[in-house]
Parts: C-alpha cells; sequence; structure tokens
C-alpha cells in the first residue's frame, strides 16, 4: 500500500470492484501505481440532494419468470436484490396494471361505465406479481420504497376505447383519479405499501406500440390539481408522493414549467419522474439542473432505464462491457437526433448514467425488469430488452450479467438518506460520484472507461489514500468515518 502525503494520515478505506477483466463486486486490497494518476477531492461540507434509493422494477414479466425457476433458484435472485449481503435495493417501481412487459393486457376496471369503479379488482396480479413483491419485502432488512405506474387508464375511458394511445376522456376524469385509490387500497389490504405513484408511464406516447395514454403537460397538471391530488388526499393517501411527467430528459423543461409553474399547480406533485432513453450517452444535465432549479425542495428520480431493443447476450461477460449494443434510435430516431444514438457499452451507459445523475440533483434510480429470459421478454409486443439478470427458465438456469453488479456498486453502498457531497476529479478521462451515508461513511464510485490504468489520489479533509484502478472497471470505494 501506498504512504499518504508528508503531514497527512491515511484513510481508512475499502475498495470493491468489477471490471471487464473478470471482477465482480470483488473486494481488492492490492494496488499497482503508474505515472497516470488522477485526483479525487471530497468535500463533505458541500452538501447536494438527499438519497431516496436505488433499486430496479417488479414487472410481470419477471416475477412470471421467478415462478417458473425451482426454489433454490428464485430465492438466490431475490436474495441477490434484496439482502443486505446482496444489492440491497431500496427504491423499486411496479407497473398498474398491464404494461409491455406483462404477458398479455390487462385492466383492473373491467366493467364498462363502473363510475364506482364497483368491480375493481387486481385478480391479475395475485399469481406471479404480488407473491414477487411479498417475498422481496420479507428478505429486505431495511424495507423498499415502491412507485407505481400506471401505463394506460383503462379503455373504456379513453377517446379512442383501446389500450394503446389515445386521451383520458374529460368525463372520466374522477373515476381515474378513484382508480389509483382503489389500487392503493387493494395493495394494502395485499400487505404492500406503495410509497409513490406517476399520473402515466410516457405520456408522449411509445409510438403507438403498448399501452400507453396521452397526456399533454397542460393536461396531467390539472388532472393532478383539481382531481387526483385532493381525491387521495380525501381518500387518506396524502402521503403517497404523486411524480408528474415519468418520460425521457430532453422534455423536462416543458413539464417543469407546468407542473411547478405556481403554488397551485405544484401542490400535489410531490415530484418529478424521469427516463433514459433519450441518448445512449448524453445525461442532459441541463434539463437536470433546470428542474431541480424550478422545484429545489422536489424529488427527481429516474424511474425507468433499460438495454432496450437487444436479446440478452447469454454468459457472455464480455459482450456487456464492448461498444456494441443499439437501441430503438439507432433505427427508428430522426436524422438530427441519430447523433444521440451511437453504439453503446451497457456497462458504460449504466455506470455514466448513474453518476450523471448523482452529479445532477437525481436523488432516485430505477432499473426498470428485474429479471428476463434469453429472449428479453416475455413481452407480449415481443419488445425484447435486457435485465441484469436473465434466467433459462426450461433449464432452471440463471446468469448474473455485469449489470448486476453495476447497480449493486451504487444501491449496496448508497443508502437512503445519504447526502451528496462535493467530489471533484480532475480528468474527464474518469468519472466519479459520492454521498455521505448516514452511518457517517462516505461512498465513493468512480468508473474508468479507458483503455488507462490510473492511480487515484483521495483526498478528504487533512486526510489522503493512494489506490489504483484497472482499465475498464468500476470501483465503489467505502470511506469509514473518523
Amino acid at each position: 500500500m501506498y504512504n499518504c502525503k508528508s503531514g497527512q494520515t491515511a484513510l481508512d478505506i475499502k475498495v470493491y470492484e468489477t471490471s471487464e477483466s473478470g471482477n465482480s463486486l470483488t473486494k481488492i486490497d492490492e494496488f499497482s501505481t503508474n505515472e497516470k494518476k488522477v485526483t479525487v477531492q471530497l468535500n463533505e461540507e458541500e452538501k447536494f440532494q438527499t438519497i431516496t434509493g436505488i433499486g430496479g422494477s417488479f414487472t410481470e414479466a419477471s416475477a412470471y419468470l421467478l415462478n417458473k425457476l425451482g426454489k433454490e433458484n428464485r430465492k438466490k435472485i431475490l436474495d441477490a436484490y434484496f439482502s443486505e449481503s446482496g444489492a440491497n435495493y431500496s427504491l423499486t417501481r411496479t407497473h398498474i396494471a398491464s404494461c409491455d412487459f406483462s404477458l398479455n393486457n390487462y385492466t383492473y376496471a373491467k366493467v364498462v361505465d363502473d363510475m364506482t369503479l364497483e368491480h375493481f379488482t387486481i385478480e391479475d396480479d395475485k399469481a406471479d406479481l404480488i407473491p414477487m413483491i411479498l417475498e422481496a419485502k420479507a428478505i429486505s432488512k431495511d424495507g423498499f420504497k415502491i412507485v407505481a405506474s400506471p401505463w394506460s387508464c383503462p379503455p373504456w375511458m379513453k377517446d379512442n376505447n383501446s389500450y394503446i394511445g389515445g386521451k383520458l376522456l374529460p368525463r372520466y376524469n374522477d373515476v381515474f383519479a378513484l382508480y389509483f385509490s382503489k389500487y392503493l387500497d387493494a395493495y394494502k389490504k395485499e400487505g404492500i405499501d406503495i410509497w409513490g405513484v406517476t399520473v402515466i408511464n410516457e405520456p408522449h406516447g411509445n409510438g403507438n406500440n403498448w399501452e400507453s395514454t396521452l397526456f399533454s403537460p397542460k393536461e396531467m397538471t390539472d388532472f393532478v390539481m383539481k382531481q387526483m391530488g385532493p381525491k387521495l388526499e380525501k381518500d387518506g393517501w396524502g402521503n403517497v408522493k404523486i411524480l408528474g411527467y415519468d418520460q425521457n430528459r430532453a422534455g423536462i423543461k416543458e413539464w417543469a414549467n407546468e407542473m411547478y409553474k405556481d403554488e397551485s399547480t405544484s401542490k400535489y406533485f410531490d415530484g418529478m419522474a424521469i427516463h433514459w432513453y433519450e441518448s445512449t450517452y448524453e445525461v442532459f444535465p441541463d434539463d437536470l439542473q433546470y428542474a431541480h432549479k424550478k422545484a429545489p425542495n422536489k424529488f427527481l428520480i429516474e424511474t425507468e432505464g433499460c438495454v432496450d431493443s437487444e436479446i440478452p447476450h447469454w454468459r457472455d461477460d464480455a459482450w456487456y462491457w464492448k461498444k456494441e449494443a443499439t437501441d430503438w434510435g439507432w433505427d427508428w430516431a430522426s436524422e438530427k437526433e441519430k447523433y444521440l444514438h451511437p453504439k453503446y457499452a451497457p456497462v458504460h451507459r449504466y455506470a455514466n448514467d448513474i453518476i450523471g445523475c448523482l452529479n445532477n440533483w437525481v436523488d432516485g434510480w430505477i432499473d426498470w425488469n428485474m429479471v428476463l429470459d434469453k429472449q428479453g421478454g416475455p413481452n407480449w409486443f415481443k419488445n425484447w430488452c435486457v435485465a441484469p439478470v436473465i434466467v433459462d427458465p426450461e433449464k432452471d438456469e440463471i446468469y448474473f450479467t455485469p449489470l448486476y453488479y453495476t447497480m449493486a456498486h451504487f444501491s449496496k453502498f448508497m443508502r437512503p438518506g445519504a447526502v451528496k457531497i462535493g467530489c471533484k476529479i480532475d480528468t474527464k478521462d474518469v468519472v466519479a460520484t459520492a454521498v455521505k451515508n448516514p452511518d457517517g461513511s462516505i461512498a465513493l464510485v468512480v468508473f474508468n472507461p479507458s483503455d488507462n490504468q490510473y492511480t487515484i489520489e483521495i483526498n478528504l479533509n487533512k486526510q489522503s489514500k493512494l489506490v489504483s484502478i484497472q482499465k475498464n472497471a468500476l470501483q465503489t470505494i467505502i470511506i469509514k468515518p473518523n
């Protein structure tokens, strides 16, 4: 190990690394120096957002697959995500009624024009989705928050009477608000408390491909202000967080301007939900900063991101580190937006995005499906994607991809209530972020996507430490409190 600077004492640290060379959240004790050196300066006095949590999503697809596995592998996966020895997820998401990662289309309000939702039912969730959530709850020592999102209101409430596309008809505004209240109550009776809801997933739509309902910023704001917010408050759900928007970051400014226009429009909004699909590399820091400045005391949560439009590579760790993945924009983005969608390395995209978000006021980050099969489903629309854990239910085999370990570098070591602190790094070739946890420890994450090994000098107050990070590697460095 290295000596610290003259006159300084050494920081007490633990280092965990995931790398292209094969480390998977591996504890590192030996470091080698070279002339390529970067300095990370930490400042506990410089404080930013409080971390709400980091985790992934409960989907019918994931729950269905877990039910097809043997008990041992099912438990191994859920332990890996929710136990203290695993990724220890603290913030999660689920869908209200069906989404593209459901086995088919369904709604909880099956009876047309049931204006009091007398026949409301969550029976479709009881075979797979609810048992997965309850088992995760039983494993998680600290518990986790759940954000729930509808992809569509019941089709009969819409102007096109379809799960896909269309708008909520004004005469059903009150009924859709009641729909949320009924859902919260039904899930509570199953032993599941919902921490927050988004009004609709992707209000701009998804190209009219799978479940969706279109809202403009004003339409959503008016609905929350006049129907949804007052209804949840009246029915005793005023503590449930309402997050607006819930789509890509390039649209943040328009939505923030409408949602946070004045006290009346912003009253029932607890924050904004965002997705990452606008680009395979761009974090959109200006948009994130804008949303924070518009409403400094409200949540800014990444509610969905994944390697989309790809069939998973099975037991091929190397693929996840190479710039070979493409997304929807590779084929379908307009010519003027193609530049935002180059090929990318999946691990790079995750690590850069989470670090970039944390460095720009985002307080929560939620991955999409926790588990998918070798095809990237099941998905009724055949909208194949990648998850951190891939399974072969027919052979009862599972594969923890490098994305699982990438997520764990953040979720395991950056706990709810942690505060983002000052973290400056003197190169653009390596990126870093840091939080101070409630127990006083500091979690510093450093990502080196380059082909060079670096020596890292970590400075905190009057203490320092020299470590090294190999090429194409992600490290979490835990600094113990004094």
